[in-house]
C-alpha cells in the first residue's frame, strides 16, 4: 500500500530547524537552512579539530573526507572516487571552466535561465581565451521537454565545445532535462558541465544515469547540510582534463591526481564536508520523500491562488516534473512598479523578486518548516501590494 501523504505543518520538524521565529522564510532556495542536529555535528567536528589539530589533520581527515564521500556517493547515485568536496557550485563551475583548454573561436554553449556567478566564470574564462560564450533562448512558457532541447541544440554549431546549463534554473526554478541533454551531447562530441546547485535533496539523482561529464551542486542547499559544503563530480574518462585550481601538496601525489588534487590544499576547515552524511541521515530519518511531497503540494496550492491573484499564467507546462519544492509565478506588469523592500519591512516575508526579460516573477520556496498560515500571508501582501501598484508604462 501506498503511504498516504503528509501534510504541512510538521511542528516536529520545524523545531529542529534554527530559523528566527519573528520572519516568514520563503527563500530557502537561495541559501538553504541547517536544521540542529547537522549543525551539532558541523560543531561536534570543528571542536574535534581544535582538541587535537596534529593528529586530526595528520591521521583522520583522509580517511573521514574519504568516509563523507562514500556517503554523498551513495546518495546521487555516482561512484566515490569520482567525487570530491568543494565549498559551493560556483568554485565547482570555475574549476571546470578554468581547466578545460578552449581555444581562440570555441563556443561554450549555455541558455538564458543560468545564475549569475556561474555564468560570469564562463564568460570570464572564455574572454582569456578567445572563446565565445552563446546564451540561447529558452521559450517560457516551456512548450515541453523535446521542444526544450530542440531548442538547446538549435544553437549548437562546428565550434561547440562544451555545453553548460543548470539541472533547475535558479531564475526560473525549472528542472531541465539534464539526461537527454547529456546523452545528445555525447552523440556529438560535446562536453557537458551540469549546475546542480539546486538539485540534491529537492530532487532524486542518479549521476550516473544522468551521464553529465562533469557535475558540480551545493549540499549546503536543499540538503540542509552547513555553509561551505559542496561537490564536484567529473567522469572518470573527464578527470585528466581538470588541473588544480590551487597547487598544493596533491599535485604530483602517489594517490588519485583527480582527489589528491582538490583534497590536498593545505590547512582548511572540513567541518562543513564532514557533516554531509549527517544531512543526508537527518533526511533519511525523517522520510524526506514524503516531506518533498508534502512542500511540493502545499506550493502547488499557493501557485494556483497567487496565478488567480495575478491573472497570470503558469510559466510550467501541466505535466509533473517541471518544478519540485521552488517555482516561479509570473506577476502582472504593474508589479515593476512595487517596491519589492516592503515585503520584509512591512509583512516580515522573505522571498525574491526576480526580473527576467520582460517579465517580473516571485520565486517561492517552501520546506518541511514552512506553513499553509504563512503562504495565507503571503497571498494576503501581495494582493495588497499588487492593488496598490500604478498600471504599468
Amino acid at each position: 500500500m501506498t503511504a498516504s501523504p503528509l501534510r504541512l505543518p510538521l511542528p516536529a520538524l520545524a523545531e529542529q530547524f534554527q530559523l528566527r521565529r519573528d520572519k516568514i522564510f520563503l527563500n530557502h532556495g537561495s541559501f538553504g537552512a541547517c536544521p540542529r542536529p547537522v549543525f551539532d555535528t558541523y560543531q561536534a567536528w570543528q571542536r574535534e579539530l581544535e582538541a587535537d589539530p596534529e593528529r586530526f589533520f595528520r591521521s583522520r581527515v583522509r580517511g573521514l573526507l574519504a568516509e563523507a564521500r562514500a556517503a554523498l556517493a551513495r546518495f546521487i547515485g555516482a561512484d566515490a572516487d569520482d567525487l570530491v568536496f568543494v565549498p559551493n557550485a560556483t568554485h565547482g563551475a570555475n574549476i571546470v571552466a578554468n581547466a578545460l583548454e578552449l581555444r581562440p573561436g570555441d563556443e561554450v554553449l549555455s541558455t538564458d535561465h543560468e545564475y549569475g556567478a556561474v555564468e560570469r566564470a564562463w564568460q570570464f574564462h572564455c574572454a582569456r581565451r578567445g572563446a565565445r560564450y552563446v546564451r540561447q533562448p529558452i521559450e517560457l512558457p516551456a512548450r515541453g521537454r523535446a521542444e526544450l532541447v530542440e531548442q538547446l541544440f538549435a544553437g549548437v554549431t562546428p565550434r561547440t565545445r562544451v555545453i553548460c546549463l543548470s539541472h533547475i534554473s535558479s531564475f526560473t526554478a525549472m528542472i531541465f532535462p539534464v539526461a537527454a541533454i547529456c546523452r545528445r551531447a555525447r552523440e556529438l562530441g560535446i562536453l557537458t558541465v551540469i549546475d546542480g546547485a539546486h538539485a540534491p535533496g529537492q530532487v532524486d539523482l542518479d549521476l550516473h544515469a544522468i551521464g553529465a561529464d562533469f557535475y558540480l551542486a551545493n549540499c549546503h542547499k536543499w540538503l540542509c547540510a552547513p555553509k561551505g559544503s559542496g561537490f564536484l563530480y567529473a567522469r572518470r574518462e573527464c578527470q585528466p582534463l581538470l588541473q588544480p585550481f590551487v597547487v598544493g601538496w596533491g599535485w604530483q601525489g602517489e594517490g588519485s591526481p583527480f582527489l589528491d588534487i582538490f583534497e590536498q590544499l593545505g590547512t582548511l576547515d572540513p567541518a562543513a564536508y564532514l557533516s554531509v552524511p549527517a544531512a543526508i541521515a537527518f533526511q533519511e530519518r525523517h522520510d524526506w520523500p514524503r516531506v518533498r511531497a508534502a512542500c511540493h503540494a502545499l506550493l502547488g496550492e499557493a501557485r494556483e491562488r497567487i496565478l488567480a491573484l495575478a491573472g497570470t499564467v503558469s510559466t510550467y507546462p501541466a505535466e509533473e516534473g517541471w518544478w519540485a519544492q521552488m517555482c516561479v509565478i509570473p506577476l502582472p506588469p504593474r508589479a515593476r512598479n512595487v517596491a519589492w523592500q516592503r515585503l520584509v519591512d512591512d509583512y516580515r516575508i522573505e522571498l525574491p523578486i526576480i526580473p527576467w526579460g520582460d517579465q517580473i516573477f516571485a520565486r517561492v520556496s517552501i520546506q518541511a518548516y514552512n506553513t499553509p498560515a504563512e503562504l495565507d500571508a503571503l497571498v494576503q501582501a501581495l494582493a495588497e501590494l499588487l492593488g496598490e501598484a500604478p498600471a504599468a508604462d
